[in-house]
């Protein structure tokens, strides 16, 4: 999973006030919510994005112009 940018935010602001303790960030996603469809994507665009930079051929041959602007949306 990817951090949000509000996420990343919390937890390093936990190390700027002087937290010396390993921080642990806990996220609830309810079942079909909008961070569920938001992570999903997310992941979708991971995929993709890690197979043009892999180079894996197979992906490669299945992906659709639809994935393509997912992928640069």
């Amino acid at each position: 999973m990817v951090e949000s940018g509000v996420e990343t935010q919390a937890i390093d602001r936990t190390h700027r006030i002087g937290q010396k303790k390993k921080v642990i960030a806990y996220r609830l996603i309810a079942q079909d919510t909008v961070e569920e469809k938001i992570l999903s994507l997310q992941e979708n665009k991971r995929e993709l994005a890690d197979a043009i930079v892999n180079a894996d051929k197979s992906l490669l041959r299945r992906i659709t112009s639809e994935d393509v602007e997912v992928l640069l949306s």
